[in-house]
């Protein structure tokens, strides 16, 4: 038994100076055999299409002989990108996805904030019946979700048009100016709960004793929540956001259902529509130009995001 351990554990000094364990052989098959089931997977599906989507921005499709010849593909450089940043559609479609993200994600935010705060609180009763309340959007599939707000928008279908109708209020929710916001509702309804998930998890964390010393000192439940909640679970409220602001560049589900029954939501509505529009038209190259772009400026707002708020959040 010493034998085995002494074996298995000695060590052998190379001649550079460096350690190295006796039998790494076995000890690298072991690794290999865990490491390999992620990382197959990862360069397979993610690295792959990656790169690949990088190599087909670099290319443009030719001809020889005028409009109607033999088309073929080859390099070009940035031409790519350069009609991408030309092309007002894709710009104005960032434009809308900013003023989307600037308003949709501190409202769904702010409302996972309160409900994750009011199911920490002790007044509050049947929290486990709340919790599953609000986090039970977030188990339905965001195309679904979408075509049951559609039936809630649609003039011709919905109980709460006609209500509202009955009352004088006669609203469009599909009309040019709100359709934006009615896509930004499915949203807040989707996530909430899966971002008031994380903030509870966050605050269930919080030892109890500082609790106990904040009403020993006379601080009211407002007080707790403002001054010592907030602040010890504000890295997972910046994880959110940094989730958030991802997910809003991603936007495609619920605007793409929203224009079966709404003529003002275009097919370049959101940058992943213009993306999948061009893909659409064999212009895969165009397409994939978009994408990388799309990719760059999420991981420029995510990543500054992170810059500005991780040392005030304690990241």
């Amino acid at each position: 038994m010493t034998d085995i351990a002494t074996r298995a554990t000695r060590v052998v000094r190379s001649p550079g100076g460096r350690r190295r364990l006796n039998g790494g052989g076995p000890r690298a098959g072991t690794i290999f055999a865990f490491v390999i089931p992620f990382f197959l997977p990862f360069v397979l599906f993610y690295l792959v299409p990656v790169g690949y989507a990088l190599w087909q921005s670099v290319r443009v499709v030719r001809r020889t002989g005028g409009q109607y010849g033999t088309s073929y593909t080859t390099f070009g450089g940035f031409e790519q990108y350069g009609k991408v940043f030309q092309n007002d559609e894709f710009w104005s479609s960032i434009g809308r996805i900013g003023l989307f993200g600037i308003v949709q994600v501190p409202v769904m935010l702010f409302v996972a904030l309160v409900i994750a705060l009011l199911l920490d609180t002790p007044l509050l009763r049947l929290k486990s019946a709340f919790r599953i309340a609000a986090f039970m959007p977030y188990a339905v599939p965001g195309v679904i979700a979408a075509i049951m707000w559609s039936y809630l928008y649609s003039p011709q279908l919905s109980p709460v048009v006609d209500l509202l109708n009955d009352i004088g209020l006669k609203p469009d929710f599909l009309g040019p100016g709100a359709v934006l916001w009615s896509a930004a509702n499915i949203s807040t309804w989707l996530w909430t709960g899966y971002n008031m998930l994380i903030m509870f998890s966050a605050l269930q964390s919080i030892p109890q004793e500082l609790y106990e010393a904040a009403k020993l000192d006379g601080a009211s439940n407002w007080a707790i929540a403002w001054r010592i909640k907030v602040p010890i679970i504000a890295p997972s409220i910046v994880l959110t956001t940094v989730f958030s602001i991802i997910g809003t560049l991603q936007l495609y589900a619920e605007p793409a259902v929203l224009r079966q029954i709404s003529s003002n939501i275009s097919s370049t509505f959101t940058p992943n529509m213009l993306a999948y529009a061009v893909a659409s038209g064999n212009n895969y190259q165009q397409a994939a130009a978009i994408s990388v772009v799309i990719a760059v400026i999420t991981f420029v707002l995510s990543f500054g995001f992170m810059r500005l708020t991780s040392k005030r959040a304690g990241l």
